[in-house]
This record gives C-alpha cells, sequence and structure tokens, in this order.
C-alpha cells in the first residue's frame, strides 16, 4: 500500500506499531533525539490516548545517507499510545513552548499487560503515562527532507 504523498518514488512512509517491550525498543531508536513543543501532545482522557506530533531524524535511512554521502533526513511524525489511564508530566512546565528534545521511551510492565510508559526528554524532563497495554503507533504524516541545521547527532554513523 502506498501513500499519495509519496507517489513520486520517495521512500514510503514509516508506519509501526509496538504491543511489547522489544517493539517499544525499536520505536524508541526511531524516535531518539526527536523534537516537539509541548503544544503538539495531548491527552484525550475520554479516548484514553495520548499523542504527540514529533519532527524525527530517519534514523532508518542513516546508513544509506552516510553511503551517498547526504545529510540524514528528518521528518515529521504521530506517536500515538492508546489505553492511557494517566498522563503526567514530570521536570517542565507543559504551556511554556520550548522545544523538548525526545530521549527515550521505555516500558516498566505490572501485572496483566498494564504498566508505565515513560518518555524520557533533554533537561531531566519526562511524561509518565499509566496504560492498560502497551499499544504504540508511530506514523510518518509529511515526506522527508534534510535537516535546516544540517547538524545531525553523531551516534556513532
Amino acid at each position: 500500500m502506498t501513500d499519495a504523498r509519496f507517489e513520486d518514488g520517495a521512500d514510503d512512509p514509516l508506519r509501526l506499531a509496538a504491543q511489547d517491550s522489544e517493539g517499544l525498543t525499536i520505536l524508541s531508536a526511531l524516535l531518539q533525539d526527536a523534537v516537539f513543543v509541548s503544544q503538539d501532545m495531548r491527552f484525550d482522557r475520554k479516548r484514553r490516548r495520548f499523542a504527540v506530533l514529533v519532527n524525527r531524524f530517519r534514523w532508518e535511512d542513516a546508513a544509506r545517507a552516510k553511503t551517498e554521502r547526504r545529510g540524514v533526513e528528518r521528518v515529521r511524525a504521530m506517536l500515538v499510545l492508546d489505553g492511557v489511564m494517566s498522563a503526567k508530566t514530570l521536570g517542565f512546565d507543559p504551556t511554556m513552548p520550548a522545544t523538548l528534545a525526545l530521549l527515550e521511551i521505555v516500558f516498566d510492565a505490572g501485572n496483566d499487560g498494564a504498566g508505565k510508559v515513560m518518555l524520557k526528554m533533554s533537561g531531566d524532563a519526562s511524561i509518565l503515562l499509566e496504560v492498560e497495554a502497551l499499544g504504540v503507533t508511530l506514523n510518518d504524516v509529511t515526506r522527508p527532507y534534510l535537516a535546516p541545521s544540517g547538524k545531525v547527532p553523531d551516534h556513532g554513523l
């Protein structure tokens, strides 16, 4: 299945789901160094859904980009967690427009698949989500583009 936004031969948009710790580890790696502003995250208590629109590096393309001697691209992506019973921000004021950098996502499993998901950001900020079960999706929503600054974190690439 292709997306009309990507019909010109560009890579298909990334669409991944995680329902266990191993899958979440993969999503966390793909989201490392993603940035967003606090206004781009929402917790819908009624639908039990937490969503955040991030600007992420396309780490899955980093090796090819290095071989082709071009910069690593960025893409806007939607991270959605379903079955969220509560959301709590720690270490930052969510009403401030400061840019946040996502470092890692971890899952602390509890009983019967429930547990806590922690989104860790730079500056010791984090978001703690209590979930009924781990259900996470990551979907690219824009075309890839080169990072305007041209700077890419060095993770041994």
